[in-house]
């Protein structure tokens, strides 16, 4: 019987490398293409872009630069990630050329509940965001139509997700304008 087993487990294993091995560069393929895809959404004059990166403190931060069809600059877009309710909520937003609004947001990645928190990748939700001020920190309120322009109204029921989705893009633009100054990118 234990014989068996190993061998089993040899074999099954084997074959779960190989599949690995296979299917590996095709998942990697296919999430640049999404953040391709991602980068073009949230800065939608764009007609191609850069990539500038750093190195703060070990920690390497990317942004992308959309560039129109004559070279200007029409903003930037970086990915904004952090813990939502049930695990990793991974973002990509776009800041205007001046770093004073947001262009849009996309959710990319989410573990949240299905049906109720996960209604943050919705369009009605990611919309809100759409030239939504950063300055001061964007923000949540709940059971009430947004009175600010830096405020996003939460989902009823998915304070957490949408508690989480405002601190990441928090983090991520204070990130972006403390690393990134708006004369270096231009």
């Amino acid at each position: 019987m234990l014989l068996v087993l190993s061998i089993t487990g040899a074999v099954s294993g084997g074959i779960l490398a190989q599949v690995f091995h296979f299917a590996d560069p095709l998942i990697q393929e296919n999430r640049q293409k999404e953040l391709r895809d991602a980068i073009f959404l949230v800065l939608p004059e764009a007609k191609d872009y850069k990539t500038l990166e750093k190195e703060v403190n070990k920690e390497k931060i990317t942004i992308y630069k959309g560039i129109d069809g004559e070279g200007k600059s029409v903003g930037v877009a970086f990915i904004a990630d952090g813990g939502g309710f049930q695990g990793n909520i991974r973002l990509i937003v776009g800041l205007n050329n001046d770093y004073l609004k947001l262009k849009a947001i996309k959710v990319l990645e989410q573990n949240e509940t299905p049906g109720l928190d996960n209604r943050i990748k919705e369009p009605q939700f990611e919309d809100q965001f759409k030239n939504l001020e950063v300055k001061p920190k964007v923000e949540y309120i709940k059971y009430r139509k947004p009175e600010k322009p830096n405020q996003i109204q939460a989902i009823t029921g998915a304070t957490i997700s949408s508690d989480a989705v405002v601190k990441n893009i928090n983090n991520a633009v204070e990130k972006v304008l403390k690393n990134f100054p708006q004369e270096e990118v231009k």
